[in-house]
């Protein structure tokens, strides 16, 4: 699976005359558009857009919130302001605005041509960022067309008021926190990601929580017990994916991170405690045949023991809202889509496998029992939950159910 990331507008200061400044607590600082290198008084802020969107009292936060401004007074292309918390500010340092809507969207053209080469490349996933609004989605979704699915990034506080509508806009969303905590108050991005986290598993949506997560690994080789304990409780909410960013980009140790975050997933998803906490934060299914079926081959599949559960899908669906039931088995999915095949890697506890078309449900039985001993999942004498839709090769026609024995 591929996942591509568009950058999105980037709001940053300009140069200093020597590099660097030292701005001090309680002193005045001015942002403009001059662009005459900066110095303790001011600096340039060469984003117009940022001025317009600006107000007296507004909140400037640089370098993810080191040194804090507090709006003073304005005019059309400055801002006058008090250095509320101080620190040195060295150049081309990113700028945030907690809780305001810049005029701007998250598609500058730098994204749409790297979206169309993405697109050239067949990317499965593509990442949007800064959304503040629905309507930042609907904009990627009639640029992406049906090439790739749409991961929307939670990363402005501005989109938190939109939740509903961005989901149900999105194929999935991920929830960037160290970006979403620099605008964010610390201790309201934990119950933020549970309720984002609680939201996509309701709408049957994955859902992706990433950044900062094993940070200390970008230069140890070892996490914090705090950071293991963060991303086990990631996998107790029930996100579908856990992703590293600096640690295996950037980090000194990649291999090691990679390593250290999938001994977390597991050893969590084999405590005692895991199993009834996925199971008390379950939704209702949802009142459709998929549903109905998917909700049914849990039950059967955690009656009977099943080794599998395997799932034959053309478009993902199926294999979406079998991911959203967490069954106790491992998710076979079988697709005829090489697209779908590597798109639905993301959900939960999903293996994918491309074959063939298969022509009838007796065939669909030989090949999930055949698959399924082939990729590990079971043994003979196995017993499999098998699901399809008849008849085959139809989309949105799940209504099967079948117990079968390797």
């Amino acid at each position: 699976m591929v996942l591509q990331d568009l950058q999105g507008p980037k709001f940053r200061v300009g140069e200093f005359s020597d590099g660097s400044a030292e701005l001090r607590q309680g002193a005045d600082f001015r942002l403009d558009t001059d662009p005459e290198p900066g110095n303790s008084r001011r600096a340039p802020l060469p984003h117009p857009e940022v001025f317009e969107a600006l107000v007296q009292e507004s909140e400037i936060l640089l370098d993810d919130g080191r040194v804090r401004l507090r709006v003073i007074s304005k005019g059309a292309e400055w801002v006058n302001c008090r250095v509320e918390a101080g620190g040195r500010l060295s150049d081309h340092k990113g700028v945030n605005l907690p809780g305001v809507m810049v005029p701007t969207t998250p598609l500058t053209p730098k994204d749409v041509r790297d979206l169309e080469f993405g697109k050239s490349l067949g990317i499965d996933w593509v990442a949007l960022s800064f959304v503040q609004h629905p309507r930042d989605v609907r904009q990627a979704r009639e640029l992406a067309g049906d090439s790739c699915k749409l991961m929307v990034k939670v990363e402005k506080p501005t989109v938190l008021e939109y939740l509903d509508e961005v989901i149900e806009l999105a194929d999935g969303v991920m929830v960037a926190r160290g970006d979403l905590g620099v605008e964010l108050a610390p201790e309201e991005v934990p119950g933020r990601q549970k309720e984002l986290v609680r939201l996509c598993r309701l709408a049957g949506k994955p859902v992706v929580v990433a950044t900062q997560m094993l940070d200390s690994m970008v230069h140890a080789t070892t996490p914090t017990r705090a950071e293991a304990s963060d991303v086990a409780t990631a996998i107790y909410d029930g996100a579908d994916a856990v992703m590293l960013s600096a640690e295996s980009a950037v980090g000194l140790h990649p291999v090691a991170a990679v390593t250290m975050m999938n001994r977390i997933i597991e050893r969590t998803e084999r405590e005692p405690s895991y199993r009834p906490i996925i199971s008390a934060l379950q939704p209702p299914p949802q009142p459709h045949a998929e549903d109905a079926i998917s909700a049914a081959v849990s039950q059967v599949a955690r009656t009977m023991s099943a080794a599998v559960i395997v799932t034959y899908t053309a478009s993902g669906s199926t294999a979406a809202r079998m991911a959203r039931e967490r069954p106790e088995a491992p998710i076979l999915t079988l697709t005829n889509s090489l697209e779908t095949a590597r798109r639905t890697q993301i959900f939960w506890g999903t293996h994918c496998v491309y074959l063939e078309d298969v022509t009838s449900f007796g065939a669909a039985v030989g090949a999930a029992c055949g698959i399924a001993e082939r990729e590990g999942f079971a043994s003979s004498g196995d017993g499999l939950i098998i699901t399809a839709g008849v008849p085959f090769g139809k989309p949105g026609t799940t209504n099967t159910l079948r117990i079968a024995t390797v």
